[in-house]
């Protein structure tokens, strides 16, 4: 009966320390803003759902995922709501805003899950910062 109980519990402490890394790690990143943008977010409508991204990677609105028109896939930007100070982190799959959506001042177009974290699915349009945390490339 001892050894399971040692098993678990120096696989709890290594799960620990991994978590502690991990942390640390993620903090740092975020401390290093390598370029911010200012300007208006909007979000995919339901039925680009599954489409192909220009990035050639299938379209999850259930993930917090981005277009935008020059930042390199694979990009992490933080995506604060100006209204309301909320965050996420979303990777850049695609391009665009175009169309109307451009021309209103939409800088990046977000998935419904990254929306819906930023609490503008109501509100459709709202004034972010965007953060790039890492290039993708």
């Amino acid at each position: 009966m001892e050894f399971p109980f040692r098993f678990a519990a120096a696989a709890l402490a290594a799960f620990s320390l991994y978590s502690c890394n991990s942390t640390a790690k993620t903090e740092s990143q975020e401390l290093t803003v390598l370029d911010t943008q200012f300007g208006d977010a909007t979000f995919y409508a339901r039925n680009f759902q599954s489409g192909k991204t220009a990035s050639g990677s299938k379209f999850d609105n259930r993930r917090a995922l981005a277009a935008h028109r020059t930042y390199p896939f694979g990009t992490v930007v933080r995506v604060t709501n100006l209204e309301n100070g909320r965050t996420v982190n979303v990777v850049i799959v695609d391009r665009g805003p175009y169309g109307k959506n451009r021309r209103k001042g939409a800088i990046i177009d977000l998935s419904r899950d990254a929306a819906r974290a930023l609490d503008m699915i109501e509100d459709g349009q709202v004034r972010v910062k965007l953060e790039v945390l890492t290039w993708g490339g």
